[in-house]
């Protein structure tokens, strides 16, 4: 068991490193989102300098990316806290890719992809929270702070509490990522939509 525990979360860590905004700005033309808008290879700058398409695509290519080695790790019937910290491993690789020298995206569509593999009630209320605090302020990174420091973690604790560990980090994991944004917010120039 703990040998398929470590080669699951080495293999999440390498999936999660895969960094699929870069491929895919390549693909229709677009700049390198690491250096234009943002700077942060994420869906939301890829809609910034691209628009809905390739978002589209970066969104569902980082969402899913975590969700074979997570699905391995509960075939093999690994305890829940310790596929949580496999689905942990998968978005540390997308923060923090091994291939594009450690420089990644804030993992919020990772985390999504990684809540409905774990468990849906998880994604819905993380999805639920997302759209409403959007829709008040239409500020992404304060939806997403919502929804993956906030309303996952609750849900966890509520509904699957064994996960509670692997989705408590990935919620400190995206407010660490989101740091820049919060000073922004806190000063008055975040972007918003």
């Amino acid at each position: 068991m703990w040998i398929s525990f470590a080669g699951l979360l080495i293999a999440a860590y390498l999936l999660g490193s895969v960094c699929s905004a870069i491929p895919i700005c390549r693909l229709f033309g677009l700049p390198d989102p690491r250096s234009t808008g943002s700077s942060n290879p994420g869906a939301t700058n890829v809609m910034r300098i691209g628009g809905k398409l390739p978002a589209a695509l970066t969104f569902l290519a980082d969402a899913f990316k975590a969700a074979p080695p997570i699905l391995a790790a509960m075939w093999l019937q690994l305890h829940p806290a310790m596929v949580s910290l496999v689905a942990f491993a998968a978005i540390l690789g997308h923060v923090y890719p091994l291939y594009f020298r450690f420089a990644g995206g804030k993992g919020v569509a990772t985390a999504f992809g990684i809540l409905l593999v774990l468990d849906w009630r998880l994604f819905v209320a993380a999805g639920i929270s997302w759209l409403a605090v959007f829709a008040v302020t239409r500020i992404s990174s304060v939806a997403s702070l919502m929804a993956m420091v906030l309303a996952a973690p609750l849900a966890s604790y509520y509904y699957a509490p064994q996960l509670f560990l692997g989705v408590s980090l990935i919620g400190l994991l995206v407010l660490w990522r989101h740091k820049q944004n919060i000073r922004d917010l806190v000063i008055g120039v975040e972007r918003g939509f």
